[in-house]
């Protein structure tokens, strides 16, 4: 079941339309990527979730249910743009927030309490926000998105400002949360965060979804056939008519197969004429090289 369904979801603003007949399902329980270039319109369709804004056109299903006034309590969203305010205490500007998702006062302190002591913070209750780092500021804005327990959680950047240490804190509490059972949708510019934290994708361009599913089955769609071959030995002089190759340096060889050969004879092709092999893998393209040429092509269109 998906947590989240948008069917043929379309946003104008004036005569620009930024999201243009826009479907995609969110699978419960998964890490969702949502990319796209700058002015995709990835923002728009996380305003029309979240219920910022409204869609023209089109339906907006959350856990089965078209979106209302109630949505917001059900939902965690962190935009890329923070908006803590600067002058309140830490502490009472989470008992603030907690307390707008719907959270008495007695459970939102006893959750901020129990979220302060995971992150190791407990003596920021009383420190403005203005006199904590970026990336300290960085924590406190996950702990007010996820303090109400949501079903559905949107992330848009979430590690920037972030050192490696306190990335992979908060890498650990996504994948924490998801076990959880809580569905999370992932945007980011960064394709290798991507590729190593989320399973589905959808990319998103000009207003339209021009790719989506799982990433290795994308990554799978895309690959060219392409292998690199690792070897302590002397190269064969005559290459298999199965391939050709690529790449050639002292040790090593990328090597592309011809349509319908299988890589097993071409390896076995290798072993047999001698070829010390020491690693064979094939090549699978990298989510950013699949963002390129498909948001290339259709700017080309």
């Amino acid at each position: 079941m998906n947590i989240l369904q948008l069917e043929d979801v379309v946003k104008t603003y004036d005569k620009h339309v930024a999201v243009d007949k826009v479907s995609f399902g969110v699978p419960e329980g998964r890490i969702f990527g949502l990319l796209g270039p700058n002015g995709a319109g990835k923002t728009s369709l996380i305003r029309i979730i979240t219920t910022i804004t409204r869609a023209d056109e089109g339906r907006v299903l959350l856990a089965g249910q078209p979106i209302n006034n109630n949505t917001p309590t059900q939902i965690g969203y962190m935009p890329e743009e923070r908006g803590l305010y600067k002058k309140m205490k830490v502490g009472n500007h989470l008992m603030y927030l907690a307390q707008l998702k719907g959270l008495s006062k007695k459970a939102a302190k006893t959750a901020i309490e129990e979220w302060f002591e995971k992150f190791e913070i407990t003596d920021w209750w009383g420190k403005k926000v203005e006199e904590l780092s970026k990336g300290m500021q960085q924590k406190i804005q996950f702990i007010a998105t996820i303090i109400h327990k949501p079903k559905l959680l949107i992330l848009d950047e979430p590690f920037s400002g972030l050192d490696p240490i306190n990335t992979n804190l908060i890498k650990d509490e996504i994948h924490q949360l998801q076990r959880e059972g809580v569905s999370i949708i992932f945007s980011t510019h960064r394709m290798e965060q991507v590729e190593e934290i989320c399973e589905e994708i959808v990319l998103i361009n000009k207003g339209k979804n021009i790719l989506a599913g799982e990433v290795k089955a994308i990554k799978d769609q895309f690959k060219e056939n392409r292998f690199r071959l690792d070897f302590d030995s002397h190269l064969p002089s005559a290459v298999s008519q199965q391939a050709t190759i690529i790449e050639q340096g002292a040790n090593h060889v990328i090597i592309q197969l011809s349509e319908g050969e299988d890589s097993n004879n071409l390896l076995r092709y290798f072993i047999s004429n001698g070829l010390h092999v020491t690693a064979f893998n094939e090549i699978l393209p990298s989510l950013n090289e699949i963002f390129i040429q498909q948001v290339t092509t259709v700017e080309g269109e």
